[in-house]
């Protein structure tokens, strides 16, 4: 399958996804969105036993593309809506994926893109690699990403870094327990590689009925949380805050906030 925001390479047991916009610094787009939905169908149904995701260029995913960002001041409330269901769609599809998958962070994991990069089963990420959930600082919410991240680090640590929106190092997300190991930059993607061998080597069967269970476990609470995030998602979108975030960081200039 041709794919126009990703690239997709099958050696043997491992299928290798690499955002492919790095002239936008693989901002997230409908496209990419769409794209990563697909790819994962196909790696799901083929024969390969593990996923490694990473991007192209210096990042690893910016957060959202600025087009994409213009064009959400201008949608209805219901296509707000329906656009925080397509992003809640995505992370939920990884999150659960009964394959395993290893983030290989490049660089710069901001906004959706950090979600991306921490709700794979494994990230490993360069020492110059960057996250942050740094929706706050334009009047966004990081609603979704925060189901998954209070589960992940604990309700004190995420607030800490949802309600600052501050952007953290790899020494410190490894500390906070966001990425798995820091590895050189001409070692990312032989670590990746070989931590995939390393599962590769396990029952399958295995593999999958794990992830299966621990996904399971949390599923009815997680999706009960996911709903209220979408719907304050879409909510956020119609306030003047919001308005004015964007249009600040789209102008390049400091917001002027109402509180509103």
């Amino acid at each position: 399958m041709a794919y126009s925001a990703l690239k997709l390479d099958l050696s043997g047991d491992i299928a290798t996804i690499t955002l492919n916009r790095p002239e936008k610094r693989n901002a997230i787009s409908a496209e990419m969105m769409a794209d990563v939905m697909a790819v994962l169908d196909e790696i799901e149904s083929g024969s390969a036993r593990v996923a490694i995701l990473t991007g192209e260029g210096k990042a690893f995913c910016a957060g959202m593309d600025l087009g994409t960002l213009k064009a959400l001041s201008h949608q209805s409330p219901m296509e707000n809506l329906e656009d925080a269901r397509r992003t809640a769609r995505l992370f939920r599809r990884i999150w659960s994926f009964p394959k395993p998958i290893i983030a290989a962070v490049n660089g710069a994991a901001l906004a959706g893109g950090c979600g991306i990069a921490t709700l794979c089963d494994f990230t490993v990420a360069v020492p110059e690699a960057t996250f942050g959930y740094t929706e706050v600082r334009v009047g966004f919410l990081p609603a979704i990403v925060s189901v998954f991240l209070t589960r992940q680090i604990g309700e004190k640590r995420a607030r800490d870094l949802l309600l600052t929106g501050r952007i953290i190092d790899a020494a410190e997300a490894h500390r906070l327990g966001l990425i798995t190991y820091i590895v050189p930059v001409d070692s990312l993607m032989p670590a990746a590689q070989a931590l995939a061998s390393t599962l590769i080597a396990n029952s399958p069967t295995s593999l999958q009925t794990t992830k299966r269970l621990l996904c399971d476990i949390a599923l009815p609470e997680l999706d009960r949380q996911l709903e209220l995030a979408v719907e304050e998602s879409g909510h956020i979108r119609s306030t003047d805050d919001f308005r004015e975030g964007l249009a600040a960081f789209l102008e390049k200039r400091s917001p002027k906030w109402t509180g509103h």
